[in-house]
Parts: C-alpha cells; structure tokens; sequence
C-alpha cells in the first residue's frame, strides 16, 4: 500500500530475520477486498504458526483506525496489541532517528505535505521542516517510509532512490531500490 516494491519488502525481512506473508490487494481496493485479503493472510498465519493469534499493530494515534482493526482481527478469533498507542509522536520520531533508523519517504498524500518531501530521507531536518499540521510519524497519512536501517536490522539494506510519480492525482511514490544482489 505505500509503494514498497516486493524485492525490498523481501530484503527488509531478510534483514529482521522476520517471516513474510503477503497480502496482495488490486489498487483501488475497496474495503470488502482489503478485508478478505487481511482474513486469508490471517488464516494462512494460523496454518503456519497452529496456535497464534495475537497480532500487533504500530498504529500510534488514531482511535477509530484502532477500533476497525480490533473489530476486524475479533471477528477472527485474533487478540490485537498497540505498543506505541497514545505515545508522542515528535519524540517518537526523534527517538527511532536517535536509535538507528534510517529510512525515506517513499509516498507522500500532496493534499497534506507538499510533493518535494517525497524521496527526502526521514531524519532530523525532514522533522524540523514539516509544517505544524503534519504528524512527524506521518501518522494520519501524511507520508510513509521505506526503512533501510535500523536496530531491527542484521545489515542496513543498499538502496537508492528511484524516480518519484504522481499516482491517483495525489500521492507522490518514490521508488526504492536495492543496489545490490541483498
């Protein structure tokens, strides 16, 4: 959904020592499509790991995205956890930047941040020149990251920045790719 292509998906698990289960919607999904693919992955989780049910999600902010998420893992027998719920977000994103993180933002909604953001790497002067109405975690949408690098990670991902281009009249994806054979 923000424009991650497979082969850094891949390597990004591959870095976290992390399993993959995809979950492949159309674009323009509508939510009755988002939600089978979701249930499937859930059912294909369970075939896998007999026993699990616990899921968690990075959401930090938004209750009426937590409350869907909870209706929907219920109606399937999964138990949701929410370890960053309610945090404060600047510090947050100073924090994982602090840690280790590195990562660029990979789409960008140009109805709340403005196109030239698309492509800039996720640091300290991305934080301190987003507009005051921008969550610094991107956490209503305003942007989504590609991580490179991290304390999750075993070895930082070689990548680059790829083009950048408008889809749907409104969001500015910039591509990521893998410099090497990761």
């Amino acid at each position: 959904m923000q424009g991650i292509s497979r082969d850094v998906l891949q390597a990004q698990a591959r870095a976290t020592g992390l399993p993959v289960l995809e979950s492949w919607i159309p674009q323009q999904a509508d939510n009755a499509r988002y939600e089978a693919a979701f249930a499937a992955t859930l059912t294909a989780a369970t075939q896998r790991w007999p026993g699990i049910a616990d899921i968690a999600f990075g959401d930090l902010l938004l209750t009426d995205v937590r409350d869907w998420r909870n209706a929907l893992c219920a109606r399937h027998g999964w138990r949701t956890h929410y370890p960053l719920f309610g945090v404060d977000t600047a510090l947050l994103a100073r924090e994982m930047i602090a840690g280790g993180l590195r990562a660029g933002l990979c789409c960008v909604d140009t109805r709340q941040l403005d196109a030239r953001f698309a492509g800039c790497a996720f640091d300290h002067q991305l934080l301190d020149a987003l507009p005051p109405a921008v969550d610094p975690c991107g956490e209503r949408g305003e942007f989504h990251t590609c991580v490179q690098a991290g304390p999750m990670f075993d070895r930082p991902l070689v990548v680059r920045r790829g083009e950048t281009t408008l889809r749907d009249g409104r969001f500015a994806y910039t591509d990521w790719l893998l410099d090497t054979d990761d």
